[in-house]
């Protein structure tokens, strides 16, 4: 159970186990967002140490790096910003979530379910994930479309054929399978002719370069700075337009760390609702904390909460060891990059799994609840946001400011959501007065 503890050697094995869970993604969506996936590391063992005194050692859970925020990042760059406008915006976000745990602690989780039923939150989710696929499909596909399809390949049938644990790092494996199958290519074919990360026109270069791994120290703190220029360790800069691309990404985070402690409450047969607010605001907490030196966003992570399932020990002991694990390998330069050389094709057949799990994750929301869309409150009130979303339209105010994606997504899908639900239950309970006067 959380609170008990297991032999030191038994607790550092499994502390291990649940690094392996959550390195792959913990690495890759610092990638895609242009940061650093050292700083990222360390601060997810910094922030999971967070977490867990914050929710009284009675959630165990690992704050990995969140995917919540990767297609808003995406729409920041478009526009112009840099890695301190990113984590500027995130960092507010994770502050909306800290003070959105403050509030379900003291309200009560029932709190979420009202402002933010299944219906709504697996839209959000979903018009996530689905935004994401221009950016496979026009960055890191194309830069090794051979390499990124049989990554994907793999990935896939790692995830559902590879049996107990090794399904759970199926995004770790496909790391390794990808970065060895880029190093062959470039063997056997040579180099090849794309536009690599960062750059604007198509060169002849090598699949995996390890120069800066070659020149990165053993240990240190991360330093140097990021493809866009801006100091990998950085304070934030803040834009209201950029702030509102990612608040909807916190909608997510409800939905996700909500879903985590009840399936860790189903396991433990404990009643977590009380930590609830707990959980929400510490990873709120722990978000604002990474971004304000230029980490990225946290969340709990499934992965790790497989591994409890199949293990059956919930200790958080091994969370310790998995976090004090973390804080050492954010500490070595050279293990960080030889992740920030993981060649683009690798990222392609990742990312095009991860990005379409992310958004059937908001069917699966749906489905778990029993969204009904036979009524026309579910079917027309989040239709519109959805396209909106996911098509990338746009509403312009001002020359200086739009909305547009997501956010403009996010938004008419709570309007209106809650605008013909509240209208609907007003047409109910007329009809339901006029037939009690006529009886």
């Amino acid at each position: 159970m959380p609170h008990q503890r297991l032999a030191w050697g038994k607790t550092a094995g499994l502390g291990a186990q649940h690094v392996v869970a959550m390195f792959g993604a913990t690495f890759v969506f610092p990638l895609v967002m242009g940061l650093d996936p050292n700083l990222a590391i360390l601060f997810s063992g910094i922030c999971t140490i967070l977490f867990l005194l914050i929710c009284n050692n009675k959630v165990p859970s690992y704050l990995g790096t969140s995917a919540s925020f990767v297609a808003s990042v995406a729409a920041i760059r478009g526009l112009g910003g840099d890695s301190a406008d990113v984590t500027g915006a995130i960092m507010v976000a994770g502050v909306v979530l800290l003070l959105v745990g403050v509030l379900v602690h003291f309200a009560g989780a029932h709190l979420i379910h009202k402002i933010l039923p299944p219906a709504v939150t697996g839209a959000v989710v979903m018009l996530i994930g689905f935004n994401l696929a221009p950016v496979v499909a026009g960055i890191y596909w194309p830069q090794d479309q051979w390499v990124a399809l049989l990554t994907a390949t793999f990935m896939v049938c790692a995830a559902v054929l590879f049996p107990g644990f090794w399904s759970r790092i199926a995004v770790f494996l496909a790391l390794i399978f990808g970065y060895l199958l880029s190093w062959v290519f470039d063997g056997v074919f040579g180099q090849i002719t794309s536009v690599p990360g960062g750059a604007t026109e198509a060169v002849a270069h090598d699949r995996v370069s390890w120069t800066g791994v070659q020149a990165a120290d053993w240990v240190g703190l991360p330093s140097g700075n990021l493809a866009d220029g801006v100091s990998v360790v950085h304070g934030p800069s803040f834009s209201l337009t950029f702030i509102l691309l990612v608040l909807p990404g916190v909608i997510a985070l409800i939905a996700e760390n909500t879903g985590h402690v009840k399936a860790v409450a189903e396991m433990t047969g404990e009643d977590l609702d009380p930590y609830m607010g707990r959980a929400i605001g510490a990873d709120g907490f722990a978000t604002a904390i990474a971004s304000a030196f230029g980490g990225s966003p946290t969340t709990t992570y499934a992965e790790n909460i497989g591994v409890m399932g199949a293990t059956k020990v919930y200790s958080t002991a091994a969370y310790y060891v998995a976090a004090a694990v973390a804080i050492l390998l954010g500490l070595c330069p050279k293990f960080g990059a030889v992740v920030s050389a993981t060649p683009g094709g690798v990222l392609g057949g990742i990312t095009v799994v991860l990005y379409g799990m992310i958004g059937l994750v908001g069917a699966k929301i749906w489905v778990e609840n029993r969204v009904d869309f036979g009524n026309p409150v579910n079917l027309v009130g989040l239709s519109a946001g959805l396209i909106a979303g996911i098509g990338g339209v746009t509403m312009k105010f001002s020359d200086n400011f739009e909305l547009s994606g997501i956010a403009l997504g996010t938004i008419l899908v709570i309007v209106f959501f809650h605008m013909i639900n509240r209208g609907h239950e007003s047409a109910s309970n007329r009809g339901a007065d006029e037939v009690t006067e006529a009886l």
